[in-house]
């Protein structure tokens, strides 16, 4: 069976307001077709980042078949490897620290992750990212530091305090949450170390941590099919993912509104949407209003590519998106599950200097003065990945980025900075050591900048323009 709002408790039901709404559908008397339209648009910007999220962890914590299943939920699994073009779950990964992966059921009871100390100079982080696809909270070396310790992940309905033992109480929004560890590896010859580390992480019930006997057990989840990608971009369906996911998100209070309006087409948490009841007109207009959001993204892009909007303003905690499900909407596109920008900068090279799109039948360059190379506290990468799919590339070197730890291997100018070769065929072995290999076709690069310095946060470090050479 299929989750419905009798599954939860009452107390979620009256907190996500929705209870005397019912789950019927759409009726084409309700609304009119305008306002459908106009409704949809909203919607689907509003869920479409949690439909993709639940597209990704649906791959990695329930379907077993899947290449890219990790592990059951509220398990930890460590990827001891950097990724690869094989990996395809996600879009634009890092290459740069191996992953662990979790996923935190905290429906019975709270997760405790514990960390063990590492040396000063290795960084690692603990991205915690709700259903809303916000980074409510970090553990690692920026938020917490390196001496280790226990930190306890509650959900929603959690009301105890601090146990003994645990350094930090962190509370989420939503009954599931994604934990995404990122631990540096420095070079291929260290990475028994960092399998070291991640054999050291720690994640189990606060009942087990404290050695107390196990709540009683939340109900099992049937947990919905996803759609693929490029359904997501067209199918009304969309929206039946969308009101499986909000039942595990009790409603904000700032949301409440937005909510009730949202369930005059059939969106909220255990409805039913059934594009096959609905009238021409409004079917029409369900679709219309999906396209509708599409071009707000495409004009919020040109705005992004001209550096208007950086990635920045785009992932973070509600607190700092102020509920603009627009940004939202753009950061899941553009990279999900991305960094907020404390943790970590994505400047993005997606045009030239001159405005143009990149693409492999030409050459470009970027150069970093000596003083000016990229500003972060931790490390720095540039990423090449094709597009439209925004995955790694392969290529005959198995060369996916250049980063700081490679700074012994490269090439510098007679000034002291480094010039990057950004192309499709190698630019000749005295080169080779700085090449960035591109596809033949589109293409992005994403620089990511780990632990910003002050200056990349308040603007004043300056990313130099990619230069097309032919």
């Amino acid at each position: 069976m299929k989750l419905t709002r009798r599954n939860f408790t009452m107390g979620s039901a009256l907190a996500m307001g929705l209870t005397g709404l019912g789950s019927k559908g759409v009726q084409a008397t309700d609304v009119t077709a305008a306002e459908a339209r106009a409704i949809t648009k909203d919607a689907y910007i509003y869920g479409f980042p949690m439909v993709d999220g639940y597209r990704i962890q649906h791959a990695y914590f329930v379907d077993r078949m899947n290449a890219e299943f990790k592990g059951p939920w509220n398990q930890l699994v460590n990827i001891p490897r950097v990724y690869t073009p094989d990996d395809k779950a996600v879009q634009t990964p890092n290459s740069d620290t191996p992953y662990s992966m979790i996923g935190l059921d905290l429906r019975a009871e709270p997760m405790v992750l514990t960390v063990p100390p590492m040396e000063k100079e290795r960084y690692f982080s603990i991205q915690l990212v709700d259903l809303y696809t916000h980074n409510f909270d970090y553990i690692g070396s920026r938020a917490t530091g390196n001496d280790g310790g226990g930190f306890l992940i509650a959900g929603p309905g959690w009301k105890g305090e601090t146990p003994k033992g645990v350094t930090k109480v962190i509370r989420s929004e939503t009954e599931l949450v994604l934990g995404i560890y990122r631990t540096q590896l420095f070079r291929l010859e260290d990475l028994d170390n960092v399998k070291n580390i991640q054999a050291s992480y720690k994640a189990e019930p606060l009942s087990t941590f404290l050695g107390q006997s196990a709540p009683a057990a939340a109900p099992a989840v049937d947990f919905i099919e996803p759609l693929t990608p490029s359904e997501q971009k067209t199918s009304p369906e969309v929206f039946n993912i969308l009101n499986f996911v909000l039942q595990f998100c009790p409603t904000d209070t700032s949301e409440t509104e937005l909510m009730a309006r949202f369930a005059k087409i059939g969106v909220g948490a255990g409805k039913t949407f059934d594009v096959n009841t609905l009238s021409p007109d409004i079917k029409a207009a369900i679709e219309q209003g999906m396209a509708d959001a599409w071009v707000d993204l495409a004009n919020l892009k040109k705005k992004i590519d001209a550096r208007e909007v950086t990635s920045g303003d785009l992932l973070g905690t509600r607190v700092h998106l102020k509920n603009n499900y627009l940004y939202r909407m753009a950061g899941a596109v553009l990279g999900i599950f991305g960094n907020s920008k404390e943790e970590a900068m994505y400047p993005v090279y997606a045009v030239d200097s001159e405005g143009q799109k990149l693409d492999g039948s030409s050459r470009y360059t970027v150069h970093f003065a000596p003083d000016q190379l990229p500003a972060a506290n931790a490390f720095w990468s540039l990423t090449m990945y094709e597009l439209p799919s925004s995955l790694l590339v392969a290529n005959p070197i198995d060369r996916y980025l250049l980063n700081k730890p490679m700074m012994p291997q490269f090439v510098k100018d007679a000034d002291g900075g480094l010039t990057f070769y950004v192309q499709n065929e190698s630019p000749g072995d005295a080169k080779e050591a700085n090449w960035l290999p591109a596809p033949k076709g589109p293409f992005m690069v994403v620089m990511r900048l780990y632990w910003p310095k002050p200056e990349a946060l308040d603007g004043s470090w300056k990313q130099p323009p990619l230069m097309k050479t032919q």
